[in-house]
């Protein structure tokens, strides 16, 4: 049986984060929550892992990356962190939603799962996703929603509904009902990109790209 060696990175939010994956085993993980920007600090954050876990860049089978939704910048750096390690050896990779990166860190939670990254104002990237505990299943794609839209859709889905990522904190103040993720689980992790890479179609590195779900100021621009 052929091992698979995942390293997946995010760099949607404010923390930078690298995990090492043998199959669905965690062989290491690293993360920093940082103010500083995430190219300054992903590459050392790799070095480290690898080196910790005593394994060398050209043994990684597969890279994966979380390509949105989150902060444009971010995105940017770790999609082209993974494209330049990708085109160097000649190794495939997986783009990962974000959101979805997020329901595989809360595997083994039973109910529906609602990732929610604020935007701005009453604003939420949202995705929504079923878990029997072993696999995830999504609900719903990956949206932009109003506080409203999102919580009206929530009522609607069976219960529990678990809640994670910086959205919760509002979700939670408007709907006491939801369940918040455990702390180490509320945020965006390399942990669940890893895991989710597991089941998705490797693509050559020129396939990657950043999904915004809405508009870039360049774009809004353009078109006005």
């Amino acid at each position: 049986m052929t091992v698979l060696l995942i390293l997946a990175i995010d760099t949607s939010g404010h923390t930078a984060s690298a995990a090492l994956l043998e199959d669905d085993t965690l062989r290491a993980q690293v993360s920093l929550h940082t103010l500083r920007t995430h190219s300054q600090v992903m590459l050392p954050l790799c070095r480290q892992l690898l080196g910790n876990a005593g394994v060398t860049l050209p043994e990684i089978d597969l890279f994966a990356v979380a390509d949105g939704p989150g902060s444009y910048t971010g995105l940017r750096i770790g999609i082209s962190a993974v494209k330049g390690m990708a085109f160097a050896l000649d190794k495939p990779c997986a783009g990962i939603s974000t959101l979805e990166g997020m329901a595989y860190n809360l595997l083994g939670t039973r109910g529906t799962i609602c990732c929610a990254i604020h935007a701005r104002q009453q604003l939420h990237y949202c995705g929504i996703f079923s878990s029997d505990g072993r696999q995830i299943t999504r609900l719903a794609e990956d949206a932009i929603l109003s506080q409203t839209q999102l919580l009206e859709q929530l009522r609607t889905l069976p219960q529990p509904v678990t809640v994670c990522g910086d959205g919760a904190a509002m979700l939670l103040e408007a709907e006491p009902a939801l369940i918040p993720a455990p702390p180490h689980l509320m945020l965006q992790s390399a942990v669940g990109v890893g895991l989710a890479a597991r089941h998705a179609k490797p693509v050559d590195a020129d396939a990657l790209c950043a999904r915004y779900l809405q508009d870039t100021q360049a774009e809004k621009l353009r078109n006005e």
